[in-house]
């Protein structure tokens, strides 16, 4: 067969050629959207890529009582805010909960202190936070520094010092120069005073107070109370370091509501149970867990007084959505995280024991290293109930990935398909369920897979 003179194409080719280019456009476009994106890096300490887990911050209105300003105290060596100032409407009420850590740090103490005072938490006039020194094991120099910075932030906000809350994250055992905070006041009260929309304050504000975090947590939500509508926001920040212990992170929450401090703690202890005390990383519990919420009293609503009051039931609902959204995206930023974990124990003794089992396998690293590897190790989660010396039925217990069942009445699944199995392990989110035979009592823990980037990460930590 001839062929055409080299150089020329024949009339096939020219054919092929011209579809090849017609069709160019759209086999790029395919290619892009099939490519995985790239990763995107994070905002916080360079050298962090965004979690393939992360989630957009919210659109959050205008909150009455409340004003945020963010600024560079230089706590970090790189470029970026370290230092959140909220500023709160005169009557502002607010209660907290705290780490049990032995170890708590001088901005916990501070807080505790004042908030359990006779008329503690009754007109909390500002909140001071910085990112990159914990300022915990620091003893009396670190006590000092703290006060002086409440002192000063007070005398700007025309309050007491015991009116001010404090918070602190980053490194343990150096001692917070309170020096790089108060340089900064007159920057932040002309901020404070500014225009800038409540979303951008807010976000601002989630992204001063990372550590190794990869993005901004917050969260919105509305209810109404006696027919007045009522916002409820909140940020935190935690990324590593996080086990169930009150909660391993920074959290504050802010609503318009008005509430009183009593009210405020009850609510709080109510619902961190099932919310921040039910998320864990590492299994490793901080020294400066703190979880703050504030009542403006800005919306109208009537003032609830009492721990009993009906009208606080959509309340209590909405704030439970915002402490639960926030302590899943602490999970979400697991450091070097790439799947997301809810592990339900069912069937237990007790809610104690079932809580007991669940973080077992939640803080597992031969379970979390197998979530790596997306391998569905279902011996791994016998061994971690095992363990803990819990009543389990041993011939009743059942276990579940998903929908697909992996041990059934102390034994392996007749039923067990390994190929089935092995695709559900591909999804970001994985679901364990164990059923231990032994009760009705069910509880449940979020957690994360534990990778070689979370070895990597605080293998540098302070560098």
């Amino acid at each position: 067969m001839s062929r055409p003179p080299k150089g020329r194409a024949s009339t096939g080719q020219k054919i092929e050629q011209a579809l090849e280019k017609a069709l160019d456009p759209l086999a790029t476009a395919l290619k892009r959207a099939t490519a995985s994106a790239p990763a995107r890096a994070a905002p916080g300490k360079p050298g962090l890529e965004v979690s393939p887990l992360a989630v957009p911050f919210p659109t959050i209105p205008p909150i009455g009582g409340v004003e945020i300003a963010t600024a560079r105290a230089g706590f970090y060596k790189h470029e970026r805010d370290d230092l959140v100032v909220f500023r709160f409407a005169r009557g502002t009420t607010c209660a907290g909960v705290f780490t049990r850590h032995k170890i708590g740090s001088a901005p916990v103490d501070w807080c505790k202190r004042h908030l359990d005072a006779p008329d503690g938490g009754n007109d909390v006039r500002g909140l001071v936070i910085n990112a990159g020194c914990a300022n915990a094991f620091t003893g009396k120099a670190g006590a000092d520094a703290a006060r002086r910075t409440a002192s000063e932030t007070a005398k700007r906000f025309g309050c007491r010092q015991r009116d001010v809350m404090l918070a602190s994250t980053g490194v343990i055992g150096v001692v917070l120069d309170d020096r790089k905070i108060t340089a900064r006041l007159n920057d932040l009260e002309v901020a404070l005073d500014g225009d800038m929309h409540p979303t951008d304050q807010w976000t601002r504000a989630g992204l001063g107070i990372m550590t190794t975090d990869t993005f901004p947590k917050g969260s919105y939500a509305e209810c109404k109370i006696d027919g007045h509508t009522v916002r409820i926001a909140g940020i935190a920040k935690g990324s590593g370091m996080i086990a169930p212990d009150m909660a391993t992170m920074l959290g504050f929450i802010v609503t318009d509501a008005a509430i009183a401090p009593p009210v405020l703690r009850a609510l709080l202890g109510l619902h961190v149970r099932t919310t921040f005390n039910s998320v864990t990383v590492d299994g490793d519990t901080s020294t400066n867990d703190t979880c703050l919420l504030f009542a403006t009293g800005s919306s109208g609503a009537p003032r609830i007084g009492r721990v009993g009051d009906r009208r606080l039931k959509e309340f209590s609902a909405a704030l439970d959505r915002v402490m639960l959204d926030l302590a899943h995206q602490l999970v979400r930023d697991g450091e070097g995280a790439t799947k997301f974990v809810r592990v339900t124990v069912d069937g237990a003794a007790s809610p104690a024991s079932a809580r007991k089992l669940a973080k077992s396998i939640a803080d597992s690293p031969l379970v979390k290293t197998a979530l790596a590897g997306e391998d569905a190790n279902w011996g791994r989660v016998v061994m971690a109930v095992g363990k803990t010396e819990e009543p389990v039925d041993r011939d009743r217990l059942a276990i579940r990935f998903g929908p697909h069942v992996a041990a059934i009445e102390g034994a392996p699944s007749p039923h067990y398909d390994e190929a089935k199995m092995s695709a559900y392990m591909k999804n970001a989110e994985i679901d364990i369920t164990v059923d231990v035979g032994s009760g009705r009592a069910s509880a449940t823990v979020w957690t994360c897979d534990l990778t070689k980037r979370y070895v990597e990460i605080n293998g540098d930590y302070r560098s």
